[in-house]
């Protein structure tokens, strides 16, 4: 058969406990890039359009050792900084990964303990999370 005549069926997206471990990994896969290292914890939910990802124990060496000289603050903005450039790349992965927009990208490193948090806003309930949202309106008795 001809390579026009022999079309592969479209990957089917990722859902459920699949597109979590898939976040999760391909995060700690940047990290790891970036830093050298990744972190030993990482774990992500999903609660209608909102991504979050908490990882654990992803400080430096060197980050660290600024730590116990008295240097947090160093840290936090080195670390928001490197946030700050990643963001469209971080984006477009999650993006790539549920078939939704990132409208906001948020991201906030902790020294003690050593946690940093991913979360991402989408344009609209990421596929298989959604939720139920009940609102009174006043109508109540």
């Amino acid at each position: 058969m001809s390579e026009q005549g022999s079309t592969q069926p479209a990957p089917a997206p990722l859902a459920g406990g699949k597109l979590l471990s898939e976040i999760t990994n391909r995060i700690v896969a940047l990290m790891r890039e970036h830093y050298g290292r990744g972190p030993i914890k990482a774990k992500t939910y999903v609660l209608d359009n909102l991504i979050v990802c908490v990882l654990g124990n992803g400080l430096t060496a060197i980050e660290r050792t600024m730590i116990e000289g008295g240097e947090p603050d160093r840290v936090l903005e080195i670390r928001r900084d490197f946030q700050r450039l990643m963001k469209t790349r971080y984006s477009e992965m999650i993006e790539q990964l549920t078939g939704r927009k990132v409208l906001a990208f948020l991201s906030q490193a902790h020294v003690e303990p050593d946690l940093t948090v991913e979360m991402f806003l989408m344009d609209g309930p990421v596929p298989g999370f959604g939720s139920l949202e009940l609102v009174d309106g006043g109508q109540a008795p």
